[in-house]
């Protein structure tokens, strides 16, 4: 029987493929389109393997204070947290070493998060705690796990097999209007620190005043939390505006000369929460060369209590027309949250959503790199550099108190 050529565009492959029958042939042959789902995930964890996949913030920190009281002897992070309580009669719960291992997780930004209640009591104590507990748990897996200071560490971590473990401060109220706690934070490993929660401190405004019938606390950054900024580009340390109002992004950008963050915030043009970014705000991140990471929260993504992959999909795409393809990240916020996305139930399902971006023509496997992580390795490599920079030009305020 004479060889008859496959379409142009089709392979050979096994299940979930379309069946075409070539009359007058009698054989059937399975065919399927080069953007078969399998396929694309394949794809994506080639790129994986390659480049490490960073996902911006991950409470479980905080249900460890909840569910243990901080104690670590009967929290057993290697089995599966889905057949263990209280893990698993909990709707908070995503997280596990099985499922980040699933997910091709390779570095995670872990919160050391004190909620507002403690503002002006206890919260650089609680701060303290969270930044430990991350440390011993981290510890408590070193065949798994690396604590991860630099952009650098990133890269060699992920080229261990490991995942590179980077703590992440919520909230500016822990460090309780103090430069010193803030510099303390930075030596015992903090890389990025959330200007606001959901409360006003000080010395910024949180989302909460953009909120209708809301007013400004100061309007933005008062002229200590620039102060702040500016001395988190000293030290290297980013600076993340989740949670923070539209005047506060705004002020940040204007005084930073490091790139900036928003560790888990989503589009407002999509879903007009005031703790997503809009749209004037994405084209200075832009131009700031930052980078805003995507969250997966269905009231931040489809404004109400439901939400799909598709939901999710869109809001990256949406930032990345208007911020550049450069621009963009994940940052689920896992297990700080009780309702999560259909198709993004927990942390192993990252590939999945790699997978249906490549469905569309506009993103190659180079835009899927950037996405997974190669945009938050360039920032925090700008971050550090101009650390650097002002290490050896101190402003004139550290000349001052240092005479």
């Amino acid at each position: 029987m004479k060889s008859r050529k496959l379409p142009k565009g089709f392979v050979l492959c096994g299940l979930n493929c379309l069946t075409f029958v070539y009359f007058p042939l009698v054989l059937p042959i399975l065919i399927c389109s080069a953007n078969d789902f399998d396929y694309r995930l394949q794809r994506v964890r080639n790129v994986l393997k390659e480049v490490p996949l960073i996902d911006g913030h991950n409470d479980l920190p905080w249900n460890i204070r909840k569910f243990l009281k901080n104690q670590l002897k009967d929290f057993h992070f290697g089995g599966d947290l889905r057949q263990i309580q209280p893990w698993s009669s909990s709707a908070w719960s995503h997280t596990d070493l099985r499922r980040l291992k699933e997910g091709m997780v390779s570095a995670q930004f872990w919160s050391a998060y004190a909620p507002c209640s403690s503002q002006h009591l206890d919260a650089v104590q609680l701060t303290l705690e969270q930044i430990d507990l991350i440390r011993r748990l981290v510890n408590l897996y070193p065949h798994h796990m690396t604590l991860v200071t630099t952009a650098s560490g990133i890269e060699k971590t992920h080229k261990s097999g490991r995942i590179a473990s980077l703590i992440g401060v919520e909230g500016g109220h822990a460090i309780g209007t103090s430069l010193s706690v803030l510099r303390m934070f930075y030596q015992l490993g903090a890389r990025y620190l959330t200007l606001t929660h959901t409360c006003n401190t000080p010395w910024a405004d949180c989302c909460k005043v953009d909120e209708p019938g809301k007013y400004p606390h100061i309007g933005g950054l008062s002229k200590f939390g620039k102060l702040v900024v500016q001395e988190m580009n000293r030290l290297g340390m980013i600076v993340d505006l989740s949670h923070v109002s539209v005047p506060t992004m705004l002020d940040a950008l204007g005084s930073s000369k490091a790139p900036v963050i928003f560790s888990h915030s989503s589009a407002h043009a999509i879903c007009n929460s005031s703790r997503n970014v809009p749209d004037h705000v994405l084209q200075r991140i832009a131009i700031n060369g930052g980078l805003v990471m995507v969250a997966f929260y269905p009231h931040f993504v489809s404004c109400s209590g439901q939400a799909t992959l598709h939901d999710v999909v869109a809001h990256i795409n949406h930032i990345r027309e208007v911020a550049g393809v450069d621009h963009v990240g994940i940052g689920a916020g896992y297990d700080g949250v009780n309702l999560v996305p259909k198709g993004l139930e927990d942390v192993s399902k990252y590939p999945y959503l790699l997978a249906s971006l490549l469905e569309s023509d506009k993103w190659s496997e180079e835009d899927i790199a950037k996405l997974a992580g190669k945009n938050l390795i360039r920032v925090f490599k700008e971050v550090e550099a101009v650390s650097v920079e002002k290490f050896f030009f101190p402003p004139l305020y550290m000349i001052i108190s240092m005479a």
